[in-house]
């Protein structure tokens, strides 16, 4: 395997490119960052976005620099993995998650942390209520209720109403480029996604981190506080001054990611299901 610097977070970072078979045969693909440590980070990018957003780049380094190996990689239909891009998805995102684990865990490393950026940050809870065998998570800017958001991205009230009218909404950038295909099925995939009861099912051997900017302006800072209501161990951590993608305040949610996942215990080897 390809070995990368352990220094300090500023330095660039080497990886290993890895191709992980999902459990629709698609080609999930990722980026090792191997330190010579088997306690693997594993991270999840958000909404339209891939393995090299920025805050996951600066996460990815700091948990190497503290000696921790990490994984982060392109969700289906994102970045360079295949498959279609899916407006919603996020239980397709938990499964992919899950492949991912199993093949680390199948090949002997130890998966320590699921650390998730906005729609990344739902996909790591969700995989906690459903499978409950990580130690700990890490929801960074996360959106706990799923209702809110969607005019948003789809063009408010004239958006809905065509989607609704013709089953299927192509959106657009400002400057009129095309950006994706909304099909009605998929919001209501998204609207029937239970954050509420998701939660709840988190088991307490799972310590889960809420981090969340103070002035996140797309998701309120507000909802961070909603998940950490209905989970048995977990915290809420704001940064201040932090927008949605923490771009004044890289370090600052570096350091806040690493003292969390230090700070807990280690968990046994598991074996890939």
């Amino acid at each position: 395997m390809a070995t990368c610097d352990a220094g300090p977070s500023s330095r660039p970072l080497k990886g290993e490119k890895v191709t992980i078979l999902n459990s629709k045969g698609l080609n999930l693909v990722g980026e090792l960052a191997d330190t010579g440590s088997r306690e693997l980070c594993i991270l999840s990018h958000g909404f339209r976005s891939s393995r090299e957003d920025p805050t996951l780049v600066t996460l990815s380094r700091a948990l190497t620099g503290a000696g921790f190996s990490t994984f982060r990689f392109d969700f289906t239909g994102n970045g360079e993995s295949e498959g279609a891009f899916a407006y919603g998805s996020y239980w397709r995102e938990a499964d992919d998650l899950r492949s991912v684990v199993n093949y680390w865990r199948f090949r002997g490393w130890s998966v320590v942390s699921l650390i998730g950026h906005s729609k990344g940050g739902n996909a790591v809870l969700l995989y906690a209520s459903k499978y409950g065998d990580v130690g700990s998570v890490v929801n960074v800017s996360g959106r706990f209720d799923l209702s809110k958001g969607i005019n948003m991205r789809l063009g408010g009230r004239k958006g809905l109403k065509k989607l609704e009218e013709q089953g299927f909404l192509d959106v657009y950038d400002k400057s009129g480029k095309f950006e994706f295909r909304a099909v009605k099925s998929d919001v209501e995939e998204r609207l029937g996604t239970d954050m509420h009861k998701a939660c709840l099912e988190i088991p307490e051997s799972c310590r889960v981190s809420n981090v969340h900017g103070a002035v996140d302006e797309i998701v309120p800072v507000q909802e961070a506080y909603e998940f950490d209501k209905r989970m048995r161990n977990s915290t809420v951590q704001i940064v201040d001054g932090a927008d949605h993608n923490f771009q004044l305040k890289q370090e600052e949610i570096a350091r806040l990611v690493v003292e969390f996942v230090r700070s807990c215990p280690k968990q046994p080897l598991r074996a890939a299901l």
